[in-house]
């Protein structure tokens, strides 16, 4: 899951339809960009495939930024080492995604991918002091149950096809772990950096870190392969436009959920591009895991709701 933005931004209208349709847009495209890194993935080397996602998302990103006049201010970063540390944990989540389509079917690499907001509740308690009560803790044993069910067909029987597909699988976990300590860091960086910030030097980042993977296999691609690994660059750019526009119109507990449409998105395309069947452990493993990431929404937001009443009195007694 992507991290999300301040919610509705003031001066616009809130518009739950205009958010939701946004996020759906965003989570289609990166499913869509996801699959044109499995078509290359047999002969493009992960790292090269990140390179050609950060470095091609730059100029769709840079004319997001100034079409809406923030071009100026969306560049300045407060907390230069923040950004450092956030752009390695998304450059090693994304190459590590990316690695895992090589060996893994679309559908479950994406149901991997949803143990991302499990694991940012427990980093939040550990490097945020974030207090984690019952109920959370049981929705992400519930997803991690989830987690280990996809898992099991592959750690089963380690051996012959399986093995690579053991490994692919654990690549991906590790994917997500980094992807939950960028989502950290990014909940650190939101007080004092602009969410066109984080995007536009994420970019940045992971097209030089990118960089030191050169040594180890970069190849020429096929000019079919060089153009689907352009579009990926656009495509990745503009589904961070369409996800932050979306935080802008509504509230993340509202959009949120919508993640897990990327599934069926997954599924869809998994079968008509790659033949990829899913299996009765994927399918029910995902289940939990959506679940538990629907436990842990709905409970981020009745915790929001707490706050803004306790806000409201203490700002009403102060007030009196």
């Amino acid at each position: 899951m992507s991290s999300a933005p301040p919610p509705a931004a003031a001066g616009l209208h809130p518009s739950p339809v205009t958010g939701i349709m946004l996020k759906l847009c965003s989570v289609l495209v990166f499913i869509a960009m996801s699959s044109l890194i499995k078509v290359v993935s047999d002969h493009v080397p992960p790292g090269e495939s990140v390179f050609f996602r950060s470095f091609f998302a730059l100029p769709v990103i840079l004319g997001w930024l100034a079409w809406r006049r923030e071009l100026h201010v969306g560049l300045k970063v407060q907390n230069p080492l923040g950004h450092v540390w956030r752009g390695v944990a998304g450059t090693s989540a994304m190459g590590l995604g990316f690695a895992g389509l090589a060996f893994l079917p679309l559908p479950e690499v994406t149901a991997l991918g949803y143990a991302t907001p499990l694991l940012v509740v427990i980093f939040a308690a550990m490097f945020l002091g974030e207090q984690v009560r019952a109920f959370r803790l049981s929705a992400v044993a519930v997803g991690l149950v989830g987690v280990l069910i996809v898992l099991w067909p592959r750690l089963g029987e380690v051996e012959g096809e399986n093995t690579a597909q053991a490994f692919g699988a654990m690549v991906v976990v590790m994917g997500a772990t980094f992807a939950a300590l960028a989502q950290v860091f990014i909940r650190k960086m939101v007080a004092t950096e602009r969410t066109s910030a984080i995007v536009f030097w994420f970019s940045i980042t992971s097209t030089t870190l990118s960089l030191i993977t050169l040594p180890f296999g970069w190849v020429m691609p096929r000019p079919t392969e060089a153009i689907l690994l352009i579009s990926c660059g656009f495509l990745g750019g503009l589904g961070q436009i369409l996800l932050t526009s979306s935080y802008r119109f509504a509230d993340a507990s509202i959009i949120a959920p919508f993640d897990y449409a990327s599934m069926l998105f997954a599924l869809g395309i998994g079968y008509w591009l790659f033949g990829e069947v899913p299996t009765v452990w994927m399918l029910g493993g995902a289940g939990l895991i959506m679940i538990a990431g629907v436990m842990i929404i709905w409970r981020e937001h009745r915790l929001g709701l707490e706050r803004k009443r306790v806000r409201k009195a203490t700002s009403g007694v102060s007030g009196g």
